[in-house]
């Protein structure tokens, strides 16, 4: 089928949607938008197809089982680097607390 051949039979079927012909009077700026809504409706049945098309081959399963192992590891790796950072965090607690002891006792002994 000849894609230019599909596309006035779409744009003839959206103007009996809308009620319209093409001697109906319809402005440019109306034929302009129906001329776009044409355009996406054929954009959105080429994607869809291609969907369809990659979502039925055997390598989908392939494809899914491998993010899936690459979503464990990522989240060890981030599981991993917030062990990490707490425990950094926790250290410079503590060490924090020791000079403030220590700075809390050689002012009081002063005292």
């Amino acid at each position: 089928m000849d894609e230019n051949t599909t596309y006035s039979d779409s744009k003839s079927s959206i103007l009996n949607l809308t009620g319209q012909g093409p001697s109906s009077g319809v402005s440019p700026l109306e034929q302009e938008v129906l001329d776009e809504y044409e355009r996406l409706s054929q954009n959105m049945k080429e994607l869809s197809s291609t969907l369809a098309t990659l979502s039925s081959g055997p390598m989908t399963l392939e494809i899914a089982e491998g993010l899936r192992l690459l979503e464990r590891k990522v989240a060890s790796v981030y599981t991993l680097m917030k062990a990490s950072v707490y425990s950094i965090v926790l250290q410079q607690g503590q060490l924090d607390g020791m000079d403030d002891e220590e700075g809390f006792e050689a002012g009081h002994d002063q005292g």
